[in-house]
């Protein structure tokens, strides 16, 4: 049995579904050993009960007047004094831009192993065998710790976070933690305004290339998103043509995704791109070239004009989603 610490993330007021994520893995981990939920920063007194009922068995606020904001210095401070005081055997991070901030710096002053961006955690004669991918998705590797405190970084939708068990109980409290010496303050975050589903965490994923044309095409790739609850996402090709934003870029130099359906509208299917959503569940491709390389990879395929399938497609998952709300009512 072993000791597991979860480093866990906020975002607008509330812990990222990764981190529930992670108490699973953690649970892998620690072998009917204790789960212990951590939050760095301050104000997360109400949240905290969050993790208990995901699977925590007690939670600790590791708070300081200075960690409003995120700095690797400051959570990096506080994080180490958390781990001195409670020694455990392992960490889990989400494997976002926290995670893969705060991690290496955390693994090298441990002098610990790391293991990033684990897509699978199995149990192997006494062993905890960690899967994650190499060359851009085309293969896997396993690896494992084999001494010393083990530190693991986990990708967003891969290992399901377990059951939500509300009224569970586990105690939660607050540390106060030192911090001195920043070498970075930050002064003001200016957010852009973006709504809906965290593009990493989604399910459905409704993305766009070049062949959407312009910016004014991605609203009917938006509005099959809203029917389907998902989120929108591009390829370098569209970011770069100026159609969207570079924070719903996919790919090698993009965001990694995993969602359960990828519907890729316009998209040739480059590598650079398939990097970067390969390892979803479902992949939808509508391209007008019958020879694209989406595909490929695509598990369904549709050849035509995005402009004339998608307005289809919107109906006919109205039609369906009205059906079925009307049938449960």
């Amino acid at each position: 049995m072993k000791k597991v610490l979860v480093v866990g993330e906020v975002r607008n007021g509330a812990i990222r579904k990764v981190s529930f994520e992670a108490i699973a893995a953690a649970t892998a981990l620690a072998d009917g050993g204790e789960i212990i939920g951590l939050l760095i920063g301050n104000g997360f007194q109400e949240i905290a009960i969050d993790l208990v009922e995901y699977g925590a068995d007690r939670v600790i606020l590791a708070e300081h007047e200075k960690l409003g904001s995120y700095t690797s210095d400051g959570y990096g401070q506080a994080l180490m004094q958390i781990i001195s005081t409670e020694q455990p055997e392992a960490i889990v991070f989400g494997h976002t831009s926290f995670g893969k901030d705060l991690s290496p710096k955390i693994a090298a002053k441990l002098d610990a192993g790391l293991i990033s961006d684990v897509v699978e955690i199995t149990p192997s004669e006494g062993e905890i065998i960690c899967t994650r991918p190499v060359y851009a998705g085309k293969a896997f590797e396993e690896k494992q710790i084999i001494e010393g405190t083990s530190l693991i970084s986990i990708r967003p939708n891969n290992i399901a976070a377990l059951e939500k068990e509300v009224g569970r109980q586990g105690e939660i409290h607050s540390v106060k933690v030192e911090v001195k010496d920043l070498r970075t303050i930050v002064k003001e975050v200016v957010r852009k305004a973006v709504t809906g589903v965290d593009l990493t965490e989604a399910k459905v994923i409704i993305s766009g290339g070049r062949g959407v044309k312009s910016a004014e095409g991605f609203t009917l790739l938006q509005e099959l998103s809203d029917v389907l609850g998902g989120a929108v996402g591009a390829s370098r090709g569209a970011c770069d043509a100026g159609y969207c934003d570079y924070s719903l870029q996919i790919g090698q130099t993009g965001k990694v995704v995993t969602p359960d359906l990828y519907v890729a509208c316009g998209i040739s299917g480059a590598i650079q791109h398939v990097a970067g959503m390969s390892n979803s569940k479902v992949v939808v491709a509508i391209n007008k070239d019958p020879e694209a390389n989406i595909f490929s990879i695509a598990d369904f395929g549709i050849v035509g004009d995005l402009f004339e399938v998608l307005p289809l497609l919107i109906k006919e998952f109205k039609q369906i989603l009205e059906t079925t709300e009307v049938a449960v009512g």
